[in-house]
């Protein structure tokens, strides 16, 4: 017995499936769309200097929003989506520890006090659940005795092919995915959450430019209304006036629409009923932030979704030696022991011991090609995690490369833009300039107006692309994050699940 123990003990280190090598995946040296040569003459926006090339966790404080700040602060409190990705990685890290249980014996008890009655056709003696003889008393011609048990049992099975290791391991890695999964959830969250924010912000500056716009516009109505009644001018250019004071009237109220829309976006990011939450107008006064880079091979360690998918190729190779270990036999080492006796006053002494122990060995001899093909089915789902992995990665160097080029593109756009803004300014003090002095019409006066007010509505617009491609470049880039968080196995099988 204590041979066939030492071999047993001796296998269990065996381990078979295939060794775990992370997928290798082409790098790019550096971004395309941000050179030196690109950036020299782009104002409005730059990256950090190369000694500033890491994002910090609160990466939200780059931008210097105190409104901003508490809010980010309430949504890793309250948001429920990062609530529900917590829960889903503190089960997955209960997993861990399920399958690491596997490693130990089991050992069960069943205590029984018994009282039987047999039948009166029967004499002699009867036997009890274990197969000892006890002495039947005779009561009213019936037999009748008592039965104490304190039974054992255990039974361990020895990991000889590396079965539950690879399933700790398969566990492990996909509790650590999930855990990079709530990081990604968190920066979502956070990420949505500053995006509606200036959202809201920029909609707060277009009703400031709007309410601007509407009391100009009554200016020159009642500039035309005193010259239609001094007869210098007609009743046609009174009635295009109203018509144009009327519609921004009109789009300056339907402002309120976007904006509320984007205020209950923020409720129910931070957690809070939309119908108690609230925010005071304030328009936009702040740029984007400079954003450290870093270099594009680092890609790989900041994003969480990319550390996600690539544990879950770890996952996958371990699983297919969990279907490796089918081909070989499980070993089971069992054994019973207690007391039992028809005597309570007898029932834990020596003499009513009882034990058996014993290994015992299972192995499938046919099944119809059933394991060659689990492993094969496993085989393919590594094949596809890892094609999974390279495309995250592909589209991880896609977004920042995106919103590298938006930053770029908008700040040259901005410049240009507010040069336009200024020249429909000129324009229409010239025109205006003009109708006083009944040169031109009403309607050349008209024409300008709208011409700068597009303009300036352009220029609002091209700020919030400016701030959301900020925010989306941070986000893409990992906000902060980095692989080195993720717990590692044995922090799984040792931490205390909540």
């Amino acid at each position: 017995m204590c041979v066939l123990l030492s071999f047993v003990l001796s296998l269990s280190g065996c381990t078979v499936g295939p060794k775990y090598n992370k997928p290798t995946v082409q790098t790019p040296p550096a971004y395309k769309e941000l050179t030196p040569e690109q950036m020299k003459d782009t104002e409005g926006w730059k990256t950090a200097q190369p000694q500033d090339d890491v994002i910090h966790g609160k990466w939200w404080e780059t931008y210097h929003d105190s409104q901003l700040n508490a809010l980010e602060e309430q949504v890793n409190i309250s948001n429920q989506s990062i609530a529900a990705a917590t829960a889903s990685f503190f089960a997955a890290q209960a997993l861990v520890k399920e399958a690491r249980s596997q490693l130990f014996p089991t050992v069960t008890t069943s205590p029984s006090i018994t009282r039987s009655l047999q039948s009166s056709t029967l004499r002699g003696f009867s036997s009890t659940a274990s197969g000892a003889a006890v002495s039947a008393s005779t009561t009213s011609g019936t037999s009748q005795f008592m039965n104490y048990t304190l039974p054992f049992n255990a039974s361990w099975e020895p990991d000889l092919w590396g079965r539950i290791r690879n399933t700790i391991k398969s566990n492990a890695y996909a509790a650590q995915a999930s855990a990079a999964d709530l990081e990604f959830t968190r920066l979502s969250v956070q990420s949505a959450l500053a995006i509606d924010y200036f959202d809201l912000r920029v909609e707060d500056s277009l009703k400031q430019l709007l309410d601007s716009t509407v009391k100009a516009y009554e200016v020159s109505l009642d500039l035309t209304q005193a010259l239609y009644e001094t007869g210098i001018d007609s009743q046609e250019s009174v009635s295009q006036a109203a018509t144009l004071l009327d519609s921004t009237r009109a789009l300056d109220t339907g402002v309120g629409i976007a904006r509320a829309q984007y205020e209950h976006a923020i409720a129910l990011l931070t957690g809070q009923p939309a119908s108690t939450f609230s925010l005071s107008a304030e328009p936009l006064d702040i740029g984007p932030p400079a954003i450290p880079l870093g270099v594009p091979s680092q890609l790989l360690e900041r994003r969480p979704d990319v550390a996600a998918s690539e544990r879950l190729v770890a996952q996958a190779n371990a699983e297919i030696g969990i279907a490796k270990a089918a081909f070989y036999p499980n070993v089971t080492l069992s054994g019973t022991a207690g007391f039992e006796t028809s005597s309570l006053a007898q029932w834990l002494t020596w003499p009513s011991r009882f034990f058996s122990v014993g290994p015992s060995a299972a192995e499938t001899i046919f099944e119809g090609g059933l394991r060659r093909a689990t492993v094969q089915q496993f085989q393919a789902t590594y094949n596809q995690t890892v094609a999974n992995y390279r495309q995250t990665v592909l589209t991880a160097f896609q977004q920042v490369e995106d919103n590298l080029a938006a930053l770029r593109i908008l700040s040259v756009e901005i410049q240009q833009q507010d040069t336009a803004v200024k020249s429909a300014e000129q324009t229409l003090a010239l025109a205006t300039d003009r109708y006083k002095l009944g040169i031109d019409p009403y309607l050349n006066v008209i024409t300008a107006q709208t011409a700068l007010l597009s303009n300036q509505q352009t220029a609002v617009t091209l700020r919030m692309q400016q701030m959301t491609a900020s925010v989306q470049l941070i986000e893409a880039l990992g906000g902060g994050w980095d692989s080195s968080q993720m717990p590692s196995p044995k922090e799984l099988e040792h931490t205390k699940t909540r």
